[in-house]
């Protein structure tokens, strides 16, 4: 049976989409290691070290260790179904200013007529992010992360996606031409330009690690905004100074979303930015068309 997608076509004003990792990017910690590890009687250091172990032992996709880890582990400690899932993503911590941010970011956006979409693209858990008060207030265009399947009672099985450091870049894909299904073969499919939904230059993608470099990197190299965040309570930058010393970034800031905090003076540089830059983009295709049109209105002249 043939499927039929949503896509998502060019507006008419120009889209900004902001990409986020979550884990200590918009949270100060692992989300599992705020109360489910601790539930199943394990030390989170302890847990992490044996899932690690477990992947490299068997050829294994590291995020898929962990949930396997989750699920084997939960086994007379708690029932893994995705209402629990989310209520552990409810107590999940977020850094300070993340609850107003996506919403103070959109009206600016609003205001130099650029619209803004936030994007969630993770290597934790869909249905942990799902529970947490930012998503729950509908602040996300999409959720990319690792999920499980539930069987009919509602039972985590299996896992449904696997969201690991390389096949993160897919979903810059997909954003960039509107195909967001995950199951959408749309995204292999040629866009022309002028068809392209979110070019790569109004891309932004912030993260905080190493498992974020291979998006930072496609996202710098095709003209976009990639920024490195650090824990503000803790103030090292040894990461974002390698990674800018890399060329895996082009900014840095601490994870400090209040108002008037560096980041949001620098997203709302971009979004200046773009706005100035598609309206200059705007001319420019417009004189490229009347030249065009006034080449053809001479060629049909020469030819009579």
């Amino acid at each position: 049976m043939e499927r039929t997608f949503f896509r998502k076509s060019k507006e008419s004003l120009p889209v900004l989409a902001i990409c986020y990792d979550f884990d200590k990017t918009l949270s100060p910690d692992d989300m599992q290691a705020q109360g489910y590890i601790q539930d199943v009687g394990y030390d989170v250091e302890h847990f992490w070290e044996e899932a690690n172990e477990l992947a490299f032992e068997n050829g294994m996709d590291q995020n898929l260790a962990y949930m396997y880890k989750m699920v084997e582990e939960a086994e007379g400690n708690i029932i893994v179904k995705r209402e629990a899932l989310e209520a552990y993503g409810a107590k999940v911590a977020l850094f300070p200013g993340v609850d107003t941010w996506f919403d103070r970011i959109r009206q600016y956006g609003e205001e130099k007529k650029v619209i803004v979409e936030h994007y969630i693209i993770s290597s934790g858990l869909k249905e942990m992010i799902e529970g947490t008060e930012i998503a729950r207030k509908g602040v996300f265009e999409k959720i990319y992360a690792s999920s499980f399947y539930f069987n009919q009672k509602g039972v985590a099985k299996w896992p449904a996606q696997a969201v690991n450091y390389t096949n993160k870049t897919q979903f810059l894909f997909r954003i960039e031409k509107g195909v967001l299904d995950v199951n959408d073969p749309g995204v292999n499919e040629y866009f022309p330009p002028d068809k392209i939904r979110v070019p790569f230059r109004n891309i932004v993608y912030i993260g905080d690690s190493d498992t974020d470099i291979p998006c930072m990197k496609l996202v710098n190299t095709y003209g976009g905004h990639s920024i490195g965040v650090y824990n503000p309570a803790h103030m090292n930058k040894e990461k974002v100074y390698r990674m800018l010393r890399e060329k895996r970034i082009k900014y840095f800031a601490p994870a400090d979303y209040t108002p008037g905090s560096p980041i949001e003076t620098l997203i709302f540089s971009i979004i200046d930015k773009t706005a100035a830059y598609e309206a200059l983009e705007g001319w420019h295709v417009s004189n490229q068309k009347e030249a065009n049109d006034n080449n053809k209105n001479e060629d049909c002249r020469s030819i009579n």
